[in-house]
């Protein structure tokens, strides 16, 4: 995982992540900050290997740490933070390794996040839509009846 420590502490990323914090500082809904991205990422990991796909490790955790890397963005300049997002990660997976193949993966799973036709998917991008949905922990949030997640969305049991 040599390629994913270089991630954590690669400039561009630890910026981005420092701009989200400040921008969610007075947020009383979920986060987009590492507590939420190692949850993606392992998450990711257990799904990975309950269906036994054989997705690489570091395309899981590459793509659980970016993936919402410009969210502050979304709230400062109005950009879809999934395309603000995969804006800032090929810089810094290239720093980090990452050859354009992977890095292709990595971005488009990124990009897709947010949609729902990536639920049956069998690859990265389905992987990485559920274990992101999956993350929220509904079930105990103090601002649940606030929150504008359907109540379909929510997770208000324990799945992983």
């Amino acid at each position: 995982m040599d390629r994913i420590d270089k991630i954590l502490k690669h400039d561009l990323f630890l910026e981005n992540l420092q701009k989200n914090m400040a921008a969610e500082a007075d947020r009383c809904f979920c986060r987009h900050d590492m507590v939420h991205f190692l949850d993606v990422a392992r998450i990711g990991m257990i799904m990975n290997l309950e269906e036994k796909l054989e997705i690489p490790r570091e395309w899981i955790y590459g793509a659980a740490l970016l993936h919402d890397i410009g969210k502050h963005r979304q709230y400062g300049e109005g950009i879809p933070h999934e395309q603000a997002s995969a804006e800032i990660a090929p810089k810094i997976l290239k720093d980090c390794g990452f050859d354009e193949k992977e890095t292709r993966v990595i971005i488009d799973a990124i990009l897709q996040h947010r949609n729902s036709n990536m639920i049956p998917e069998r690859n990265l991008r389905g992987v990485l839509y559920r274990a992101d949905k999956a993350s929220r922990p509904c079930f105990s949030c103090t601002a649940e009846q606030e929150c504008n997640w359907k109540g379909n969305k929510k997770n208000l049991k324990i799945l992983y």
